[in-house]
């Protein structure tokens, strides 16, 4: 229904905005490549539940962090607050996003089995949507890591994959498709305007999967989770799930995209929201209140939220 890419330019002046350094020309919305960090944890569920490799009464005791040989793997709670969410499993898990639940699902599925799952729900490959400039993104496996990078994969890149980080690389329309995926089970041709006679495919997903994806897509925009701007949300019940991704500037310094996807009602999708602010941050802090400002349009919602004082434990 609409698709914007900002900084834009004013088409009676393009000269003056060729040199413009922010990329006005750039369609980031199809073009624009981008680790999808938490966003794609609902990947890392579907290939592990689908795959058959992990129960659905799977759980893991978040340690806060976790240390392979010397190196590192901490949950953003405990990295931020200090905190721990105890024992999870996948709706607390997506729920709270929670880094080390994921860390060991990925471990036990195994990149292969991940990026077949990433196909499944259009990573990797254009969607094939009528605008010229598309790219395909990135789903890395070990042999592509041989291959192009010449260095072996080690478990260290496995675990960077399942949160989507790593060599992992999306476009914004991509999580929408995966986000119009969980919501309807169909996968089908994208358009720049609403299309009648659109053509869709059943994905085929496991409605008991779906079901617990969204559960913990539906906790995640409630107290608890990790969408705060949601937790007052007087409209439709929705579904979401946020996300920060880690990047280094072209300066060498690091940085993260704040990333937002949410599709609404959940019994009856009507409307998808996929937002991307480049270096903005936290999901929650910089993106989930521009997703809100247009459901509480689109649904026609008085929206009491303080956007001035956005704030809250989220990431």
């Amino acid at each position: 229904m609409a698709l914007v890419s900002s900084p834009g330019y004013d088409p009676a002046r393009i000269n003056q905005f060729l040199s413009d350094s922010n990329l006005p020309f750039f369609n980031r919305a199809i073009a624009g490549l981008y680790a999808p960090g938490s966003t794609f944890k609902v990947v890392t569920a579907l290939s592990a539940l689908g795959s058959g490799k992990a129960a659905k009464n799977f759980s893991v005791e978040d340690v806060g962090v976790l240390t392979v040989a010397g190196f590192k793997y901490a949950n953003w709670f405990f990295t931020e607050y200090g905190g721990k969410d105890g024992i999870v499993s996948w709706v607390r898990a997506l729920t709270r996003s929670n880094d080390i639940f994921f860390y060991k699902a990925g471990e036990l599925v195994g990149p292969e089995t991940m990026a077949a799952w990433a196909q499944v729900m259009g990573f990797g490959a254009n969607t094939g949507i009528d605008l010229p400039g598309e790219v395909e993104g990135l789903i890395p496996t070990p042999i592509w890591k041989e291959k192009f990078k010449n260095e072996q994969w080690f478990l260290g890149n496995t675990y960077h994959m399942a949160i989507g980080q790593g060599d992992v690389l999306a476009t914004p329309l991509q999580v929408n498709q995966m986000t119009n995926i969980l919501a309807s089970n169909k996968r089908c041709q994208l358009h720049i305007a609403q299309m009648s006679n659109a053509q869709c495919l059943m994905s085929n997903i496991d409605p008991e999967i779906l079901e617990i994806i969204k559960n913990g897509m539906i906790g995640a925009c409630k107290a608890g989770g990790t969408a705060f701007p949601f937790f007052d949300w007087q409209g439709p019940q929705v579904a979401c799930k946020t996300g920060t991704a880690e990047y280094i500037t072209e300066e060498g310094k690091y940085n993260t995209h704040a990333w937002f996807t949410i599709f609404a009602p959940v019994d009856d999708p009507k409307v998808s929201v996929t937002v991307l602010v480049e270096g903005g941050g936290e999901g929650s802090r910089a993106a989930a209140p521009i997703a809100r400002k247009i459901l509480s349009n689109f649904f026609g919602v008085e929206d009491s939220y303080n956007y001035a004082a956005t704030n809250g434990e989220g990431e």
